[in-house]
């Protein structure tokens, strides 16, 4: 979280752990990205955390405040230390134009969760892959009222799926997916979640079936 004073910290004690293989450069400041509505950001703090109007207020404003002191400086230790390390990097809810060309003139390789077409538009044409949530495909659209995965989808814009909550998600959203394509989608569907996301991260062990990779397998019924 780069909007976080002491993130840097907290990096470092991971950065080079061998387990580490992918950074997305997150910021969730109330006004912008995921939370450009301020009504959705109020509706989503305020049950998570039960505040009161007075002390959302008070929340809101240290964000805002955390955004302009730390936010760009963060960004730019984390890219440095993560270029330096060949690791791969993921922007996170990118909403604008804008924001796609910070990303790709950083290096990010993934746009992780643009909430407009736009940005995914933007994000596709400048090479980067376009990753959605599956627990968006499986509730019909974003929590916090950006755009929906399944019309990215329909745009041909989609190139992964993951979660970072409800990982069942995965399987039911590829299902999904696969119901809306042709004979062939499934196998396309079940790409987005294993050959594409491998393939983005750098992770050349997994991903496929073929010989010499990692054999993760698991049955499911639908």
């Amino acid at each position: 979280e780069l909007s976080y004073e002491g993130v840097m910290e907290l990096f470092d004690k991971h950065v080079d752990d061998p387990l580490v293989r992918l950074v997305s450069l997150m910021d969730h400041t109330p006004g912008q990205r995921q939370f450009v509505k301020f009504e959705k950001y109020r509706e989503y703090y305020q049950k998570k955390y039960s505040l009161s109007d007075e002390e959302l207020d008070a929340f809101t404003e240290s964000q805002q405040r955390a955004h302009r002191d730390f936010s760009d400086l963060n960004r730019a230790a984390v890219v440095a230390r993560s270029r330096a390390r060949g690791l791969p990097m993921a922007s996170h809810d990118d909403a604008t134009e804008a924001h796609v060309a910070e990303a790709d003139a950083l290096g990010a390789v993934i746009s992780e969760f643009p909430t407009t077409l736009d940005a995914a538009r933007a994000a596709h044409g400048r090479g980067m892959q376009v990753l959605m949530g599956a627990p968006n495909l499986v509730l019909g659209g974003s929590h916090s009222g950006n755009v929906a995965a399944m019309d990215l989808h329909r745009e041909g814009l989609l190139d992964i799926v993951s979660s970072d909550y409800v990982p069942t998600s995965l399987v039911g959203g590829i299902f999904l997916l696969a119901e809306e394509g042709t004979e062939d989608s499934l196998a396309r569907s079940v790409a987005l979640a294993t050959a594409n996301p491998a393939r983005a991260a750098g992770l050349a062990d997994r991903g496929s079936l073929a010989v010499g990779k990692r054999a993760d397998l698991m049955r499911v019924t639908r």
